[in-house]
């Protein structure tokens, strides 16, 4: 057996939430979890303020019937299948998105990962050398082959780098924050922002809106 490799073209839906306009202040970019959508992830913003606030949420190519009941449908990043070229696939998919939609300098630019969007939006980040007003690292895995060198270009009287899980997050048990801690201290040092919140390993608008005050 021989298994080959074509390239090719595909076509992918994102979605955006209220509008890029002079009264603009922030434009977030979130990369959602397994098993969403973006169409359904990006609401959980709606309670940011709309005039001040633009919402872009990427959408993961790989899709699939949640729970075997054929009626759902969620989405996937990466798997552990053929993930290298996957990972080309996910970065492109991101910079097409990022250079349609002409984000202005004057706003403040903040890039979210949720879950297995951590993962996405850490790659992307540190690949493209992406300027960025806030990184958030919200109840996800940082990526392993990460280094220090990957963040250097960062500076952190420009960038707030945040990391924030829910105290009940089922996911993240003692020994696994202890990991991601010794990670983050790892790449950023000092210099980023531990957060906890009342939760579980869910998007909390709750959360959402003391990311946006911190």
């Amino acid at each position: 057996m021989e298994e080959k490799e074509i390239a090719y073209q595909i076509t992918n839906t994102y979605s955006t939430m209220n509008k890029l306009t002079s009264k603009t202040k922030n434009v977030w970019l979130v990369c959602h979890g397994i098993g969403f959508l973006s169409r359904y992830f990006i609401n959980y913003f709606d309670e940011l303020n709309p005039e001040e606030n633009y919402i872009i949420a990427p959408q993961a190519s790989s899709k699939y019937y949640l729970k075997n009941e054929y009626k759902h449908v969620g989405a996937s990043w990466l798997t552990k299948e053929n993930t290298k070229a996957e990972i080309k696939n996910v970065m492109a998919n991101l910079n097409a998105i990022y250079y349609a939609e002409q984000i202005p300098a004057d706003v403040k630019f903040f890039v979210l990962g949720f879950s297995q969007g951590v993962s996405v939006a850490m790659r992307w980040v540190s690949r493209f050398k992406i300027p960025c007003d806030k990184l958030i690292i919200y109840a996800g895995s940082i990526p392993t082959e990460l280094t220090p060198n990957d963040f250097a270009f960062i500076n952190p009287k420009k960038t707030k780098v945040l990391n924030i899980v829910g105290l009940q997050d089922e996911y993240l048990t003692e020994e696994r924050m202890q990991q991601e801690h010794e990670k983050m201290q790892l790449l950023f040092g000092d210099n980023y922002t531990f957060k906890t919140f009342q939760g579980t390993h869910r998007v909390s608008k709750t959360a959402i809106k003391m990311l946006t005050e911190s």
